[in-house]
């Protein structure tokens, strides 16, 4: 858990955050983000003479009869959404062997995407799940809200610390929301006693437009060679010591969590769920630029 002094520390990067937020998705982050994340439905616009080749479908027949010409309806995206930041504040949140944890590279993740939504017009919820939901706080518009939301990520402190990816589907899906945007922030470590990922995160993608952003630190996909270490479990307590002078072990462990990583990974594209990668040492704004050009491309294309 951050101390109060970690805490007003990460607020005045988010203060400094906000700044450059606004001015990347000036500058790019707010046409990629609209072109990236469709609106729910569409709005009628105007009406315009018939030409050849449109749906006769859209044909107003009142207009049609009143000018005694074809007239058909135009329609307009509904660009309103309304986005969720589900974020994974559990014991290991607070993991980061370099300067972050876990937990502040997805608040600012959040941030980038808080602003972003709220430029483009668009409502922002958060959810803070550990092994249960932990706090829901309905979409709505305007930067005070959102920083709120960013402080409720640094100072979340969930009575219990381990994690249900499973719980925090279900919630958003038994919730009261129309069909909204959920960016699931997490590292994707759930308790071993959890329910399987597949199901629930297949039932999230169908009610819920789905992206994953998996955070992670470099120390949890390959052990450094440090000796005997004690190893304890953020979330359970549990206690362990290591050799990790061993090389089977250190390559063991590294195949490991290469197998959990890309299992997840199959999940996310199984249920058409676009992902990205951020790391506790790596450029979290780069990466979520790169998510929104590829879906940006696929959408033009």
């Amino acid at each position: 858990m951050l101390t109060d002094a970690q805490i007003e520390e990460t607020m005045a990067r988010v203060r400094k955050l906000e700044l450059k937020a606004r001015r990347l998705v000036r500058e790019s982050f707010a046409g990629e983000y609209l072109s990236s994340f469709r609106g729910q439905g569409l709005d009628f616009d105007d009406f315009r003479e018939y030409q050849h080749g449109d749906e006769t479908r859209f044909i107003d027949w009142n207009v049609t009869a009143r000018l005694n010409t074809p007239f058909v309806r135009k329609f307009r995206e509904e660009r309103e959404l309304s986005a969720v930041l589900a974020v994974d504040v559990s014991g290991s949140a607070d993991y980061g062997s370099v300067h972050f944890s876990k937990r502040e590279v997805a608040a600012e993740a959040a941030a980038v995407l808080g602003f972003s939504a709220l430029n483009n017009g668009d409502k922002v919820g958060l959810l803070l799940f550990a092994a249960e939901p932990v706090l829901f706080v309905p979409p709505e518009k305007g930067s005070r809200h959102l920083l709120r939301m960013i402080r409720e990520i640094l100072v979340a402190a969930p009575e219990q610390p381990g994690t249900s990816l499973a719980a925090a589907c279900d919630f958003l899906v038994r919730a009261p929301l129309r069909k909204s945007l959920v960016f699931l922030i997490s590292d994707f470590h759930s308790d071993p006693l959890d329910k399987p990922l597949d199901k629930p995160l297949g039932k999230l993608a169908r009610k819920h437009e789905t992206v994953a952003l998996r955070v992670s630190d470099p120390l949890e996909s390959q052990l450094p060679k440090a000796g005997k270490v004690v190893m304890i479990d953020p979330e359970t307590g549990f206690e362990t010591r290591v050799n990790t002078g061993n090389t089977n072990l250190r390559m063991a462990y590294q195949k490991l969590m290469a197998r959990q990583h890309e299992g997840a990974a199959r999940i996310f594209r199984k249920h058409g769920i676009d992902f990205a990668d951020l790391a506790t040492h790596g450029d979290t704004l780069a990466e979520l630029h790169r998510l929104l050009k590829r879906r940006s491309r696929r959408r033009i294309r």
